[in-house]
């Protein structure tokens, strides 16, 4: 029995992006099959240098000299593949002529099947013997992957094909797709891992359907066609279709799932060329929940972005958009108005304090969450995670400040104050940074250009408010002076003056909290919290 064709599944796609690793000493097993080197950049397309041969034809046990020439370069990965199956194993072995310039590598089992660099030293050129295996395929191909620095790499730079005498000549187009490896993973989720997933990728305007399997949370591993029957693909206004079926259950394959259970689907899309798959353009789709992929079609819903991940961002936003940005102003501009003992201080200190604290408190929670989904530091996120650890750092050592504030009249209390200040601006500064560059992280999946214009609304929003309190302060402080240097003692008038300076900053406040609560129901329901 065939399961009905779907596209990709029902099982978990992630593209991933490797740790950059650079590999001096030639120690490059690991990259024999799709001899891509793991420096995290884009290879050139334009081949410069070349591979020669000996001579054109060979019988099983011949020795052909292979030559790899062109402008200096400091590695290299040489291999012999089938011809009609560039994406099956190496072929043959490899014997040196130069040990100090060339090393043998084993790749997928055979010995000497690879050969690559020893230093880092520049070359221009390299000469070895290829042995001709007695289960040689009819045709041959040789294959290099070059290094000339870090940043600038050809991969797969095509080979002259060597054939048997006496065989038809090479008819079968040549695969451009090898198993095809990826960068350094971009999420994990909790308990996720050894998963069986299916490939769409599109190559020249042919797609192919590659199965493939997640060992733990590693890349995925391209496995053979053979489970997959009829496969089909269509493209269509930049629309990528692919379908196949398969059996329910495989005996004896490996990597395959049995089709009567549920599972969670996962769905990745992304950028894929000259035989490498990039990082998927945003969080992958989930599932709500798991689903019987030999049941009836239904809609069970899905989201890009994880509870964990959501809860981890809203809690940011009412830290530092709303507790913080309210409890500084109240500090700043609040006191004179909200003078009176509320608990044996100020009232405005305590509102102050209790806003201060939440923020903290929210700040801690956040923190943690990433972690505890990541379980670990998140390589991937740039510059955020970092900038974060600095808002947190920040946020702990003003609440050490704050618990050993000097008594008013002490002589460190305007040390305090200035570094008191001065901390707390920081923090807010950077978390706002923070802020800007987690809404561009796929785990929020926040849309478009909107968030960077909301975001820049909120600043401006807040930075006004603060411009029109502090012209205000400078207005009531003038008006203060000429009232002393004129010796008017009139109480009346004084008081009538002060009180209408308070109910503006209090009809300014008010104004400014519904403004902000504004922008933060905003976010909360674009990460779909509300």
């Amino acid at each position: 029995m065939a399961v009905p064709g779907f596209t990709l599944g029902a099982f978990t796609l992630l593209l991933h992006i490797s740790s950059v690793a650079n590999f001096p000493n030639g120690k490059v097993a690991k990259s024999c099959l799709g001899m891509i080197p793991k420096h995290g950049h884009t290879p050139q397309s334009d081949p410069v240098h070349h591979i020669s041969v000996s001579q054109m034809t060979f019988r099983p046990g011949d020795q052909i000299k292979v030559t790899l020439s062109g402008p200096s370069f400091k590695g290299f990965l040489l291999e012999a593949r089938d011809a009609e199956n560039l994406s099956g194993p190496p072929v043959g072995s490899f014997t040196l002529i130069d040990s100090q310039l060339s090393q043998l590598l084993t790749c997928e089992d055979i010995q000497g099947s690879a050969v690559s660099h020893t230093n880092p030293s520049k070359k221009t050129e390299i000469k070895v013997y290829w042995n001709a295996p007695s289960s040689a395929p009819n045709h041959v191909k040789f294959l290099a992957t070059v290094v000339e620095k870090y940043k600038i790499y050809w991969v797969k730079i095509p080979g002259p094909i060597i054939s048997q005498p006496n065989v038809l000549p090479l008819t079968t187009p040549e695969a451009t797709i090898a198993p095809l490896p990826t960068l350094s993973p971009v999420s994990h989720l909790t308990k996720s891992g050894h998963d069986d997933a299916y490939v769409c990728i599109l190559e020249d305007q042919t797609v192919y359907i590659q199965p493939s399997h997640l060992t733990g949370r590693t890349h995925p591993v391209m496995d053979s066609r053979a489970s997959l029957q009829d496969i089909a693909w269509r493209l269509a206004d930049g629309v990528m279709q692919c379908s196949f079926r398969r059996n329910i259950t495989l005996p004896g394959v490996k990597n395959r799932f049995d089709l009567n259970a549920s599972y969670y689907i996962f769905l990745a899309d992304g950028k894929a060329d000259n035989g490498r798959i990039h990082k998927h353009s945003e969080q992958p789709l989930i599932t709500l929940e798991k689903y019987n992929v030999t049941g009836y079609p239904k809609n069970i819903g899905g989201s890009h972005s994880l509870l964990i991940l959501k809860v981890h961002g809203a809690l940011m936003f009412v830290a530092w958009m709303t507790t913080a940005s309210v409890g500084v102003l109240i500090a700043r501009f609040f006191k004179p108005v909200w003078s009176k003992a509320l608990f044996g201080y100020a009232a405005w200190f305590q509102v102050h304090r209790m806003l201060m604290l939440t923020t903290a408190a929210l700040t801690f929670i956040a923190f943690l969450l990433p972690f505890t989904y990541r379980r670990g530091w998140n390589w991937d996120a740039g510059f955020h995670p970092y900038l974060g650890c600095i808002v947190m750092i920040l946020a702990v050592l003003q609440l050490l400040l704050a618990a050993f504030r000097p008594p008013l009249h002490d002589p460190r209390r305007q040390m305090f104050n200035w570094t008191h200040w001065s901390m707390g601006t920081a923090a807010r500064i950077i978390a706002v940074a923070t802020m800007f560059l987690g809404m561009d992280l796929p785990g929020l999946n926040l849309p478009g250009p909107w968030k960077t214009y909301a975001m820049i609304g909120f600043v401006a929003w807040h930075v006004g408010t603060e411009i029109v309190l502090e012209i205000h302060a400078y207005r009531l402080s003038r008006k203060d002076e000429i009232l002393d240097d004129d010796r008017i003692q009139i109480l009346q008038s004084f008081t009538a003056a002060e009180a209408e300076g308070y109910a503006f900053k209090k009809a300014v406040l008010a104004i400014y909290v519904c403004g902000n609560l504004t922008f933060l129901t905003m976010f909360l329901s674009a990460i779909n919290l509300l």
